[in-house]
């Protein structure tokens, strides 16, 4: 996956297709409510084994059922496509824990 950084039209078009996610401060940023911390623990722990497996991690803040995500490559000074790869994998995510 390119670790090049994205332009800022590359970057609105592609949030387009992220409905959760906005540029914050030159990140990726979301906000994810949960039932209980049960639930946001076993959501962070699935995607930090994604996070490995593509060795790219996110930043991220939990108190009891919330969580707070910002997606950026340090390497490369912004947003890239690892970066939207990954959000869209804790879309993804979110959005099956949304229909059960």
């Amino acid at each position: 996956m390119e670790r090049n950084r994205l332009s800022d039209q590359e970057i609105k078009d592609q949030l387009k297709n992220l409905k959760d996610w906005e540029e914050k401060d030159g990140k990726l940023y979301c906000e994810i409510q949960f039932e209980d911390f049960n639930e946001a623990f076993s959501f962070m722990a699935g995607v930090a084994l994604k996070a490995e497996k593509m060795d790219h991690h996110p930043e991220w803040f939990n108190v009891y059922n919330k969580l707070r995500i910002w997606l950026h490559t340090h390497d490369a000074g912004g947003i890239t496509a690892l970066d939207m790869q990954m959000a869209s994998f804790i879309q993804e995510r979110q959005e099956l824990l949304e229909r059960d």
